[in-house]
């Protein structure tokens, strides 16, 4: 007897030898299982992203296993630790660097809120100066946190919508934040 259990087919159309879906579904599948990324980390929550990528935890399994360190190539910010205000223009310049679709992942309690830090020179969360699709809370975060927060951003990948981006509530979300998108 085999304890292998058959999981059910995804919505579509199956036939004998053919399955067809919508392109939403498919470029969402793909986007999700490929996130390239931007490790920005000035903190002890680094120091927990590298557990979460070394071989303990493996963050390659869930298809992010190509760290980018060029903004030009990445697709997944994640701003782990404490940014400053003098830091808050970089980060956004690193962001408005990155090619759409991109999406972003806070770290952390300081990442999030500032942290411990109520102080005039800690920027009290990073959505302060570019959006966020993901926080991660915890101080530091444990790995596993963090990988539940990663697998929570490619739900969201997964899931929204193939031209989301040209939607009149996201140029809108953009324009809040003073980024220009065309």
């Amino acid at each position: 007897m085999s304890d292998i259990k058959m999981v059910e087919a995804p919505k579509g159309l199956t036939g004998e030898g053919f399955f067809a879906t919508t392109l939403d579904q498919v470029v969402g599948l793909a986007r999700s299982k490929s996130m390239w990324p931007l490790p920005f980390a000035t903190s002890c929550c680094g120091i927990e992203f590298m557990a979460t990528m070394a071989s303990t935890y493996d963050l390659g399994r869930f298809g992010s296993e190509r760290l980018s360190f060029s903004p030009r190539q990445a697709d997944m910010l994640m701003v782990m630790g404490t940014i400053s205000k003098k830091m808050g223009p970089i980060l956004r310049q690193v962001y408005e660097q990155m090619a759409e679709p991109r999406w972003v992942i806070a770290v952390g309690a300081c990442a999030s809120s500032g942290g411990v830090f109520d102080t005039y020179s800690v920027l009290q969360g990073i959505d302060k100066v570019i959006p966020v699709d993901v926080y991660v809370p915890g101080c530091p975060p444990r790995p596993e946190q963090i990988l539940e927060g990663i697998m929570h951003l490619q739900k969201l990948v997964e899931t929204e919508s193939f031209n989301r981006r040209d939607t009149p509530e996201y140029k809108a979300l953009m324009a809040s934040y003073g980024i220009n998108i065309n």
